[in-house]
């Protein structure tokens, strides 16, 4: 099953995954938890897997971060083996999603029996076909944000028909859904934050490069945190470093609170005094080095001038041969 999420914005682009981009699919009416669904999806309903083909299912650091560990397999091997890059919502922050295989361009964990990794499946398979609107997109922090769902239906899917109703609430708790969003709320604020900014604004390659790997890669990004110097340049607090050091997920919470406050500026990280003052010790330094060398280049000029004066003073007083 795979899902169509949308954060509406302001040219109200698809961003978790993409099936039909056709909005008439969209059902125009907003619903709320507790809204009525009909819908249910299963290996009778002569659709099955066909939703599991020729889609975009980009993935969160917690689809990642679960998938990863489903297979056994390092970060950085399931990433070279199941994804491909992408850049997210029509930013500069480079993300992944789903490497489709074979003939029929479908998701590698989907087989003609159903998913092989069902129980783990990414957030974007979740939701279908409810989707979920909000319309804070610059990354508020008001916890009342206003959200609504919306229901997609397209043509080739025949879940539509079956007789099974829910509430939206009893279709996401089904789904799992709760929890995934409470995972990947602050991520996907930290991409709605950057689309806020327009295209005018660009993050340096650096900041990609930081960016990709808290999001795709929290054993690499681990060593950054406690094999350089992170915890001598910030002060975090003796119980943060312990749950970090072993537990993957707050390490990956803690990823995005470090992405917010380098990228955007957010509170929630602080500086040691120390290197504040160092750093503004190196930046005096540097610019009292670069007074000085101007103050020379100019004396030199000056000097320079003055010489060059003198010579065409004297050459204005040498007598005439005729």
């Amino acid at each position: 099953m795979m899902t169509k999420q949308k954060n509406v914005g302001v040219d109200d682009a698809d961003f978790i995954q993409e099936t039909d981009k056709n909005p008439s699919n969209i059902l125009p009416e907003k619903l709320t938890f507790d809204s009525s669904l009909q819908f249910a999806c299963h290996p009778k309903v002569s659709c099955f897997t066909a939703c599991c083909h020729n889609i975009k299912i980009i993935l969160t650091p917690y689809d990642i971060l679960v998938l990863r560990k489903r297979l056994n397999i390092p970060a950085h091997e399931f990433v070279t083996q199941y994804t491909e890059p992408t850049y997210l919502e029509k930013t500069d922050m480079p993300g992944v999603q789903i490497k489709l295989v074979g003939e029929k361009n479908g998701c590698p964990f989907v087989t003609p029996e159903g998913c092989t990794v069902y129980t783990d499946r990414p957030s974007a398979c979740r939701y279908y076909p409810v989707g979920m609107a909000d319309f804070h997109e610059g990354g508020t922090d008001d916890p009342e944000e206003e959200k609504f769902f919306f229901l997609v239906k397209e043509p080739h899917c025949r879940g539509h028909e079956e007789p099974k109703r829910w509430t939206i609430r009893e279709w996401r708790a089904d789904q799992g859904v709760d929890v995934r969003d409470e995972m990947n709320k602050e991520w996907l604020r930290l991409v709605m934050r950057r689309k806020s900014f327009g295209l005018q604004a660009t993050l340096s390659e650096a900041a990609k490069r930081m960016f990709f790997m808290a999001s795709t890669d929290l054993d690499h990004f681990r060593k950054f945190v406690f094999e350089s110097s992170f915890l001598d340049t910030y002060e975090i607090d003796a119980d943060t470093i312990a749950k970090i050091k072993d537990d993957d997920v707050e390490l990956m919470l803690f990823s995005f609170k470090y992405l917010a406050n380098t990228l955007f500026g957010a509170a929630g990280l602080k500086i040691k005094e120390e290197k504040i003052k160092i750093k503004v010790a190196e930046i005096k330094s540097r610019q009292d080095t670069a007074l000085q060398q101007a103050e020379k280049e100019y004396e030199e000029l000056k000097a320079e001038r003055e010489l060059l004066e003198k010579s065409r003073q004297a050459a204005k007083g040498t007598p005439s041969d005729t």
